[in-house]
């Protein structure tokens, strides 16, 4: 199983000076002390924690430039001198800071020795975090805020365990890093994928699933997001909190919903202002001004009774395969489905409307099933409705060449819509694949790069 190490220095107390700490602080930024959090703390608070933590203390810190060279000890390389005559000095040494040593790897001082109680330091790191990628998740935001952190990302398992903030020098090798990580854990839930498709019908086949942020209903400017799993099987569209591991998982899922009542729509991709313009131009999208966060690469998937769901991901590249795996799942969805039939009425009576992928749009008498009209897909010049219960369909009759109106109310008619558009859709996608393909906002953006 891939992994990610993290290296963290855990230090000894034998004497501390504030000159030393802050030599010490020069190259490495504390965080916490003895499990305390002290990155809000001022110098003299920490100074005083620290010396009030006892003879161990364990330090949490992070690295703010290049290391110097006595951090970088290669296992089994013996240590720097001790010798304060040798004129050499370090931050470390200067202040009675040290690595727990290994008595093994130095002789025994007798107890009357002068130097009994100096500093000795080990050979290598003391501990190695392992993080393992499979269904991990990766954040490069600031807890609570919508504001990216510089060249650093945070990883998450499965079970929780975090590597801490991750910082890199540059943002070219962030970036790397991301990416690198980013592909690892994708290869990580493909193969998940493919195991649970084992146990599966050829009808309920998992056709991707991740990690994405949600943005929290009802939640101020400050924008909260919460990761949640997200998936596509079979006939279904799956939001879960935890991602499911187990067959019975899949029904414990936070929202179901049938993708043939789904609508994928991508709202943002992080472009350069000056390209906005060649972008409306050319692919056809807009940014959305009216969305107040400041995150790049959001989608929603909007639902039944005019609701919906906002959605984050951290690389273009993962906005272009959810928009390429839902346009999959929906179109596998409605070539299996054959047809779908709702419950509608007009001036009293009781019809059903079927949408079908071979003949089209079809009403009929509830009670005698005798049907009313029929019109293809292709007939279908125009819509429009309340925004409530109400729509109006506006077909062309092949004969006359006349506008027919045809108005029907639905409980909900936001599924219904949603229905036509997904048949409508796989049906020109069964014509001219290359044509759904050419709108495709989220690849066409991510090639041109």
């Amino acid at each position: 199983m891939s992994s990610v190490l993290v290296e963290v220095i855990t230090v000894q107390m034998v004497v501390l000076s504030t000159k030393c700490l802050s030599s010490y602080q020069k190259y490495l930024k504390t965080k916490q002390v003895n499990g305390i959090n002290v990155e809000s703390a001022t110098h003299e608070e920490v100074v005083h924690l620290l010396r009030n933590a006892g003879d161990e203390v364990t330090i949490t810190v992070q690295y703010l430039r290049e290391a110097p060279s006595f951090l970088k000890l290669p296992l089994g390389s013996p240590g720097p001198s001790s010798d304060h005559s040798s004129g050499t000095s370090s931050p470390l040494f200067d202040s009675g800071l040290h690595l727990n040593g290994n008595s093994t790897n130095t002789a025994p001082s007798s107890p009357s020795s002068p130097i009994a109680n100096e500093p000795k330091y080990e050979k290598r790191w003391l501990d190695t975090l392992s993080v393992p990628l499979s269904m991990a998740r990766i954040s490069r935001y600031k807890t609570g805020t919508d504001k990216l952190r510089s060249n650093a990302f945070e990883v998450l398992a499965l079970d929780g365990v975090s590597t801490g903030i991750l910082q890199f020098y540059t943002a070219q090798e962030s970036a790397d890093w991301l990416r690198a990580m980013s592909t690892n854990i994708s290869d990580l839930t493909l193969q998940n994928m493919k195991m649970a498709n084992k146990c599966c019908s050829p009808s309920d086949q998992v056709i991707h699933m991740g990690w994405v942020n949600e943005r929290l209903e009802g939640t101020d400017s400050s924008q909260l997001y919460k990761f949640k799993f997200l998936a596509l099987k079979g006939s279904s569209f799956y939001i879960f909190s935890t991602p499911p591991v187990s067959t019975l998982d899949w029904v414990r899922a936070e929202k179901i919903y049938n993708l043939c009542e789904v609508l994928f729509k991508i709202h943002k991709l992080w472009l350069a202002d000056d390209c906005w313009l060649q972008a409306n131009l050319y692919l056809g999208i807009h940014q959305d001004f009216d969305l107040e966060d400041q995150r790049p690469y959001c989608f929603s998937v909007m639902v039944g009774h005019g609701k919906s769901h906002y959605f984050n991901v951290e690389l273009g590249s993962e906005l272009a395969v959810w928009e390429k795996s839902f346009q999959r799942a929906i179109f596998l969805e409605v070539q299996r489905t054959g047809s779908k039939t709702y419950m509608c009425s007009w001036q009293g009576d009781t019809l059903c409307f079927t949408v079908d992928f071979a003949l089209g749009f079809t009403c009929f008498d509830s009670k005698t099933k005798n049907v009313l009209w029929r019109f293809k897909f292709s007939q279908l010049k125009g819509s429009s409705d309340d925004g409530k219960t109400r729509v109006k369909l506006l077909f062309q009759n092949i004969d006359t060449k006349q506008i027919e109106t045809k108005e029907l109310e639905f409980q909900d008619l936001t599924a219904v819509l949603h229905c036509i558009h997904s048949f409508i859709a796989a049906k020109v996608a069964s014509v001219d694949p290359v044509f759904i393909d050419s709108q495709s906002i989220a690849r066409k953006y991510m090639y041109s790069n």
